[in-house]
């Protein structure tokens, strides 16, 4: 690990110090007597931290820190100081500087400092590491020219520039999940935590553990002290999927959270605070709950102060080639295929399916038609859809399963046979023969 260190005192017997102390303990140390130096020093030379005298023949700690941080962001300041100018000191920490001592210095504290703050440094640059892969990886949730997207993107930009809390509407698997992270990315909370939690089949035992945290002993099974989301989640957003599936009881206690930033774990007997932004989802129709009294009518007024309804994909037809292609690209390079693509059949029969499980289903399918293909081209012929299962009583023909199914699918396509006799993986003339039939048996 490369240990640079940037000593700016104008001193030389105090350079000469700690130099002396610090080159031996494995530090790499370069000199600047001045602001001048300093700032060509850390241009040319960018150190791992920068140790700096608060005072300087042409000028003061505060004139460099901006410069400082300007041409070596990641490098921790230590500024150094006399008693009398602690004040000053704070100001510089406040500039950007990460710790200050005051003179005479103790030399084996001062490096005690530096390499904890190397230590933090490497490990602010693997988080920054982390945040960046993660940028990278994270989809973009507007993909596509139709004109569905382009309504949400418009009114996504306008939601994620407030703090208040968003309620996503929109069918199982369209995205929803997606754009609460990019909502979060994009708010004035983007450098803090994006919690996510989904209540769809969580007792509520479970659930509130999950969210409040739990004192030890507070029910069986609890052996352990844990910290709740709520916790993690302060300071940045609280991503709750399927809101819908809360009970009531739990729903009262997030209606504290978002009046009164408080809450208590379970078993606890004092509040905690929590400062949260929240993004809840749901593919239920939540006024209706409301009108049934399933769910809390304050709780439903306090998320849908801002409301965005993701659309099926199957209403955005035109955007499947792209979110096909992305998808194909993403998968690619994560199994080391990169360069396979669709034909144009492919592509075709991926916009004629109803995608029931919207965007969802179709990176499944995709995936599965790349694991399926061996070349470098994916054909209809390795697009094969989740059909929806059908159940079957044990008095029911063959042949009874086999009308409905067929008869399903010709309705999901609107009459069209050729594109129903696709789907089936049958020639058109076998389905004309089979309606005719089913036809004869119906009338």
């Amino acid at each position: 690990m490369s240990r640079k260190i940037l000593l700016i005192d104008d001193e030389a017997g105090v350079r000469f110090a700690l130099r002396t102390y610090l080159e031996p303990r494995g530090f790499d140390v370069a000199e600047a007597e001045s602001c001048e130096r300093a700032r060509r020093e850390v241009r040319a030379f960018p150190p791992d931290a920068i140790v700096l005298d608060f005072r300087l023949p042409d000028g003061i700690a505060l004139d460099l820190i901006r410069d400082l941080k300007a041409a070596a962001p990641c490098a921790p300041i230590i500024v150094l100081t006399a008693h009398g100018s602690i004040d000053v000191a704070v100001a510089a920490i406040k500039e950007g500087a990460e710790n200050f001592m005051t003179k005479p210095v103790e030399l084996s504290a001062l490096a005690l400092l530096l390499e904890r703050a190397l230590a933090n440094r490497g490990a602010k640059r693997r988080d920054v590491a982390v945040r960046a892969s993660h940028a990278a990886r994270s989809r973009d949730p507007f993909i596509g020219t139709s004109g569905a997207v382009r309504d949400l993107r418009e009114a996504a930009g306008r939601v994620a520039t407030s703090d208040r809390p968003v309620l996503l509407q929109g069918e199982t698997g369209s995205g929803k999940g997606v754009l609460a992270r990019w909502i979060h990315d994009s708010g004035p909370r983007a450098g803090e935590a994006f919690v996510d939690v989904n209540c769809a089949g969580l007792s509520r035992e479970l659930l509130e553990s999950e969210l409040f945290g739990h004192e030890k002993g507070s029910f069986t099974g609890a052996t352990a002290t844990k910290q709740g989301l709520l916790e993690i989640a302060d300071g940045g957003t609280l991503f709750l999927d399927e809101i819908g599936d809360m009970d009531l009881t739990t729903q009262a206690k997030l209606v504290k959270v978002l009046e009164e930033k408080q809450f208590r774990r379970v078993g606890a007997v004092r509040d905690r605070q929590a400062d949260i932004r929240l993004v809840a989802a749901t593919h239920r129709d939540v006024p209706n709950m409301v009108r049934q009294e399933t769910f809390r009518a304050d709780l439903f007024f306090r998320i849908t102060t801002l409301r965005l309804v993701v659309p099926p994909l199957r209403s955005r037809v035109s955007d499947i080639p792209a979110l096909a292609e992305m998808f194909l690209s993403d998968l690619g390079r994560e199994i080391g295929r990169p360069d396979v693509r669709f034909t144009r059949a492919a592509l075709d029969r991926l916009e004629r399916h109803s995608w029931p499980g919207n965007v969802r289903e179709l990176r499944n399918v995709i995936e599965r038609s790349l694991l399926l293909s061996d070349d470098g081209s994916i054909d209809d012929r390795f697009l094969n859809f989740d059909e929806t299962p059908m159940p079957i009583a044990s008095h029911e023909r063959l042949d009874d399963v086999e009308r409905e199914h067929i008869l399903r699918i010709v309705r999901e396509e609107q009459g069209h046979v050729e594109r129903a006799a696709h789907r089936l993986g049958i020639p058109r003339s076998s389905l004309y023969q089979k309606l005719r039939k089913f036809e004869r048996r119906d009338f």
